[in-house]
């Protein structure tokens, strides 16, 4: 029997069922990050606020992922292992809330089915991180979250363009009717729905886990840490413990993540506003726009799929810091350049560089962070790393609303030009990181 101290090396096709989950993850994620802006606009949400409407996904990473990450590291079944039974129970749910979300008739209703999303979309994707911890041996975690990257970027591509394929191949009404969410965007969340739920079963019935080295052990350490005043002891408690890597990687995190939050909430009502001219929700126009987001989305994702493969090579060659400094400050000047481009197909051009830096920053940080963790804690240390994913989209979303109206005339495109100038810089502070795994 393998146990966490003798990881096999897996195969390709091992690699392939443990990650393919995250397939159906992405369908959740790129349909709420492609549709929920024009969703909130249709339903008669103004532009300044729709910051504060997104709070939603990363006050529920903020709350559910070191929880979950807890809890599943206190978790071990003879049959589901580890981190299986909360992928299973998150990807019911999150199936759930999105056949909800395009039915909402009411702003109100939409932001708080997006709140129950994301929280069941967390409870699903939180483990899938530590997964690769539990699993493969430091030689192949960056090829493990690697290949994590390339379903993220698969799933994203399909699910960002259901609108348009609705729209244009299956003659399905773009328009919405009476103030309700057009029949393209609903269609695509049912479908997403039912991919997330598939996909996460595939990964739940054809992987195993490896038990803990010493199961009495383990059982006995669960029992002393049950209990939520120990719980959250621990997790409040983690601050304090993490590794230096982790401290450097936080502040990288913060910028990278303020420039993400800015591309998924203001990239719908720029486009709308520079080059389909119209900022009225309900007009033919403005969803038209909506599709067309959906397209450059697409292009980020599958070019973060092909760019998965080749980033663990460059890094081989060069260093994991230096590509994710790279990759980052290419996706910046590239969110920055869509302030210049009035032809909805030049907008494309501008994706290719977001998708290569949504490669690295989905596998680099983890795979650095992954080397500087105690094998035992992983669960718990990468739920507690996605506090630095979500407090910088927290902030973000506190204060993004403000700028635009105050700051930047309510020229959502200028938005964009901030986040890329944040990108540059949390490139050049990933210099800053010590890589223990590189280093040994």
């Amino acid at each position: 029997m393998h146990t966490s101290t003798n990881k096999p090396q897996l195969s390709f096709w091992q690699l392939w069922n443990m990650s393919f989950g995250f397939f159906g993850i992405q369908f959740g994620f790129a349909l709420q990050n492609t549709n929920t802006s024009r969703i909130f606009s249709t339903l008669g949400a103004n532009t300044d606020d729709l910051a504060l409407f997104w709070l939603a996904p990363p006050i529920t990473g903020l709350l559910v992922q070191p929880i979950i990450g807890y809890l599943s590291d206190n978790t071990w079944h003879a049959f589901w292992g580890r981190r299986r039974p909360f992928f299973f129970i998150g990807a019911l749910l999150a199936s759930i809330a999105m056949f909800l979300m395009p039915n909402s008739s009411m702003l109100w209703m939409a932001v708080a089915v997006l709140w129950m999303m994301d929280s069941a979309i967390n409870i699903s994707m939180e483990p899938f991180r530590a997964f690769v911890g539990d699993k493969l041996n430091p030689s192949q975690q960056t090829a493990g979250f690697a290949m994590q990257t390339f379903f993220i970027g698969c799933g994203g591509v399909i699910a960002s363009l259901l609108p348009t394929i609705f729209t244009d191949y299956l003659g399905v009404s773009n328009v919405p009717v009476n103030g309700a969410i057009p029949d393209t965007v609903r269609y695509a969340f049912y479908f997403g729905g039912a991919v997330f739920a598939l996909a996460v079963m595939w990964t739940v019935f054809t992987s195993k886990e490896i038990p803990p080295a010493d199961l009495e052990k383990f059982r006995q350490e669960r029992k002393d840490n049950q209990g939520i005043g120990k719980a959250l002891t621990e997790i409040l408690g983690g601050f304090t413990k993490m590794p230096k890597t982790m401290v450097q990687l936080a502040l990288v995190q913060f910028f990278t993540w303020v420039a993400l939050f800015a591309m998924w909430v203001y990239t719908t009502p720029s486009i709308t506003d520079t080059v389909f001219h119209t900022s009225d929700a309900q007009s033919a126009a403005y969803q038209e726009g909506g599709n067309w987001v959906g397209i450059m989305f697409a292009v980020y994702g599958g070019i973060s799929a092909l760019a998965a493969f080749i980033l663990p090579v460059l890094a081989a060659k060069t260093s994991r810091k230096f590509v994710h400094m790279l990759c980052l400050i290419i996706g910046g000047v590239s969110l920055i350049s869509i302030f210049a481009i009035t032809s909805k197909q030049m907008l494309l051009l501008p994706m290719v560089g977001v998708g290569i830096a949504w490669a690295s920053v989905l596998t680099m940080p983890y795979a650095i962070l992954a080397g500087a963790l105690p094998a035992n804690r992983m669960g718990y240390f990468m739920g507690l790393f996605n506090f630095f994913v979500v407090i910088p989209q927290i902030v973000a979303g506190v204060v993004l609303g403000a700028m635009l109206k105050h700051w930047f005339n309510d020229q959502s495109v200028k938005v964009l030009m901030l986040g890329g100038a944040c990108m540059i810089l949390a490139g050049l502070l990933t210099m800053l990181v010590k890589d223990d795994a590189a280093t040994k």
